[in-house]
This record gives C-alpha cells, structure tokens and sequence, in this order.
C-alpha cells in the first residue's frame, strides 16, 4: 500500500478530443498500490486495457468524466476539457495534479507533461480508464445507430465513418462543429 495516497499525485488523462462522434471522457486518477503493465493506453491491446481496467479501478481513487458532443459543440473542446479537469480536481484530493499534453488549460495548479501517459503510472492509469471507459460506451451506443458503425471505429474519422455520414447525414452524438474535409461542400444535416 502507498503511503498517504490521498495526499500524492492525480494523474489526468482524455479519450476523444477528436472524434467526428461520441462524447469526450476525461480520468484523474490517484494509485493505492503500484500497478504493473501499465502504460499509455494506445501503446495497449484492447485486452490488456480491459483487463488493467478494473485493476485499475480496484487500486485508485478515481473519477471519470464524460462531457456530450453537444455540450463539445457548445461550449468549445477547450472549455470543456477544463471544466473537466476541474470537476476531477473537486472530488479527487491531492498534492499534485499532473495532465498528459501540453498546457495546463490556464488552471492553476494544474502541471502538465507530453507523454505523461507513457512514463507516470497514474498517468497512464488515468488514460487507459478514460479509453475504456469512451470505447464502453460507443460499443453500447453502437447498437442505437447501427448504421454507423461506432463500435468499429468508435467515432474517429474513419473511411467508414465518413461514407456513413454521406450516406445517412449526422445522428444526435456527431460533433457538428467540427469540419471534415471530405464532407465539405455537401449538404448534410
């Protein structure tokens, strides 16, 4: 067991900031226990994620957010992501918060690395219960628009992605706001 978890470093991490569909799914995570095997989630099989997944869960205080492609369309990625991150810095108590990327989103208190998910533990922690928990949910969503096949692809910008939207036009979880180039010009709704 670590010594003082409550009191350590929150790792925070984000799954789909850019798909075309699904919402956005942010962690923070603090370890009890170190955990092996751990690293940035698409550096791992989607077996390996779900199996460290309730690891995870089982040796953490936690807390996932998920934030709707409406409210991404909206409020703007950006203000979303921090509002996020805040909420995350609310239930989860620690002496340090540490987010993957590139910029603290101008929150205090908030220290950020580039490829934070692959070298700190509750980073990496942090990203693969935030991609489990984003492709749970697209595979459950799946099976309202089949036609979309977002347990394929999970909302990204895929050719399939795409000629499903020429064919069928944009379903409540598409991100309008957001500009694909292949569908530029065409009349869409």
């Amino acid at each position: 067991m670590r010594e003082n978890y409550h009191t350590n470093l929150c790792g925070i991490d984000e799954a789909g900031r850019g798909p075309f569909a699904g919402p956005m799914c942010v962690a923070g995570v603090v370890l009890k226990n170190d955990i092996k095997e751990l690293d940035d989630s698409k550096k791992l099989s989607e077996k390996k994620r779900e199996k460290l997944f309730d690891i995870i869960k089982e040796n953490s205080i936690y807390h996932i957010v998920f934030t709707s492609a409406k409210e991404i369309d909206e409020l703007g990625l950006s203000l979303c992501l921090q509002n996020s991150i805040k909420e995350i810095m609310k239930n989860i108590e620690a002496q340090q918060y540490l987010m993957d990327g590139n910029t603290s989103f101008g929150i205090e208190n908030l220290d950020f690395l580039i490829k934070a998910d692959a070298s700190i533990q509750e980073v990496s922690a942090a990203s693969i219960l935030a991609k489990v928990s984003r492709d749970r949910y697209m595979c459950e969503i799946a099976k309202e628009y089949p036609e979309y096949s977002f347990d394929k692809h999970k909302g990204y910008g895929t050719k399939v992605h795409t000629d499903a939207i020429i064919e069928h036009g944009y379903c409540d979880i598409h991100r309008r706001t957001f500009k694909i180039k292949k569908l530029e010009g065409l009349n869409i709704s």
